[in-house]
Formats: structure tokens, C-alpha cells, sequence
């Protein structure tokens, strides 16, 4: 199993991005799928979750800016990020709760995506 993240960048303050993070390999289901973000220095921070229901969860500094959403048929997590701010900047995690083929759970995790805002 695999998760492939992409879509961050170099944006102005104000501007969007929208990240992607694909999930490929052995996969029987996808539970819960997630976004996460470390800034240098920092502890890795929850940014929003999404069931595979659709039911949304997000960090209070993100809230009305950012959007997480998912395409179950493809086994795709994204993240509408608009009105960003200095403070957004960091690497971006995607996570995934899944079951494999076997019937194995686990938690995988991407390998994390730039995001730098410039002020």
C-alpha cells in the first residue's frame, strides 16, 4: 500500500492550493483519510479528517479556508486550501485508517508535500 502526495507550492498570501494524495496498492477499504501539516520546529498538527461516510472534521485555524474532501471510487484524498496565511506554511501529510486485501488495518502515510506562503 501506498500514498502519493501532491499539489503543494510556493503561493502569495491570500492565494489557493489544492493537494491530492492517491492511495494505491492492496487495498480492501478505506476508513477514515486525513490531512496533517509540521511546520519547522513544530509537532506534527491534525488538519482536517473525512470519513468515508464524508463526515468532516477540522482544526480550528483552518476552519472556512480549507476543504477536505475524497473520491472513494479512486481511493483519493484532497485538500482545497484557499485564503492562506504565513502561519499554513509547512509539509503536508496525507494518512489513511484502510484495511488491506489480507485483512490487515493499518495507518499509512504519505510522504508529505511542501506548502510555502509568501507574505
Amino acid at each position: 500500500v501506498q500514498l502519493q502526495a501532491s499539489g503543494g507550492g510556493l503561493v502569495q498570501a491570500g492565494g489557493s492550493l489544492r493537494l491530492s494524495c492517491a492511495a494505491s496498492g492492496s487495498i480492501l477499504r478505506i476508513n477514515v483519510m486525513g490531512w496533517y501539516r509540521q511546520a519547522p520546529g513544530k509537532q506534527r498538527e491534525l488538519v482536517a479528517t473525512i470519513t468515508s461516510a464524508g463526515s468532516t472534521n477540522y482544526a480550528d485555524s483552518v476552519k472556512g479556508r480549507f476543504t477536505i474532501s475524497r473520491d472513494n471510487a479512486k481511493n483519493t484524498l484532497y485538500l482545497q486550501m484557499n485564503s492562506l496565511k504565513p502561519d499554513d506554511a509547512a509539509v503536508y501529510y496525507c494518512n489513511a485508517d484502510l484495511i488491506d486485501v489480507i485483512g490487515r488495518r493499518n495507518h499509512y502515510w504519505g510522504q508529505g508535500t511542501q506548502v510555502t506562503v509568501s507574505s
